[in-house]
């Protein structure tokens, strides 16, 4: 087999947005530097995602210098938007839990309230030092921070399970489907020269010198059933999961872990199984 080797690595600068490839990045304690920093939320403070807004996909954030964003959607001109300067506070809703964020300029969220014909503001997470990752988890680490992702600040997964998936659905009842890309599972990193499913079992790995530690398998819901260049919605992956990838209650695809240690992981770091 193959020795394993960091693939590829994605930011999503705001929420729920299409991922931005980067050579390399900065490993900080609530994930990768510049990713999830940023999201929409709707006129009650909701965090928009794709689970009902899956036009988000089509839209682009890419970093610029100092934190700020070059916003991107088919039917707009693109718009450069600044860090808020923090004075002023929304608080923003994800599932049951409160998130102190600080809205963008206004005609941030005219932009993106004219890309999703609805009411919504675009928010950043000025500290993300106050936001701790799934209650489970925060109780083993109280120390522990994470970004605006939806549970933990960094998500891996392997091109040797993609592949695998790929395989069983094409002997499922919706071949038509696949193969998939790994764009529906809107990873972090993405490792090559891996077993199968290897990372299930996996409880602490080194790309490069940064050491992570595993938190928990990835349960998916309806986006990875989106794709991500048209918006249009099928079965899969989720019908094939549910019928061969479960852990417990939740169709199972990569591995949430949380940084151990500061550093920079590059594209070609050697990836070492430490536990």
């Amino acid at each position: 087999m193959p020795t394993p080797a960091l693939q590829s690595i994605h930011v999503h600068p705001v929420k729920a947005l299409r991922g931005h490839a980067l050579r390399e990045a900065a490993v900080e304690p609530w994930g990768l530097a510049g990713d999830r920093r940023w999201a929409v939320i709707d006129d009650e403070g909701k965090l928009v995602t794709q689970r009902e807004c899956p036009r988000l996909a089509l839209a682009a954030a890419a970093p610029l210098s100092g934190g700020g964003l070059r916003l991107s959607a088919p039917g707009l001109e693109p718009l450069d938007v600044a860090v808020p300067d923090g004075v002023g506070t929304r608080t923003a809703t994800w599932k049951s839990e409160k998130i102190e964020t600080v809205p963008a300029a206004a005609e941030a969220s005219r932009w993106f309230s004219a890309y999703l014909g609805a009411d919504v503001t675009l928010v950043h997470l000025d500290d993300p030092a106050t936001r701790r990752p799934l209650a489970d988890w925060a109780h083993e680490r109280p120390d522990q921070t994470v970004s605006l992702a939806d549970a933990y600040p960094l998500l891996i997964t392997t091109l040797a399970s993609l592949d695998a998936l790929n395989s069983l659905i094409a002997q499922g009842d919706h071949p038509e489907e696949g193969p998939l890309p790994m764009n529906r599972f809107r990873p972090n990193v993405v490792l090559s020269g891996t077993a199968p499913w290897a990372e299930d079992d996996w409880q602490r790995v080194a790309l490069g010198d940064v050491v992570f530690r595993a938190a928990k398998p990835c349960g998916r819901c309806v986006v990875t059933t989106t794709d991500q260049n048209t918006t249009e919605r099928g079965k899969e992956p989720l019908r094939t999961l549910a019928r061969h990838h479960r852990i417990g209650h939740r169709l199972v695809f990569g591995r949430y872990v949380v940084a151990q240690t500061p550093g920079t992981i590059r594209v070609g770091d050697p990836v070492t199984i430490l536990e």
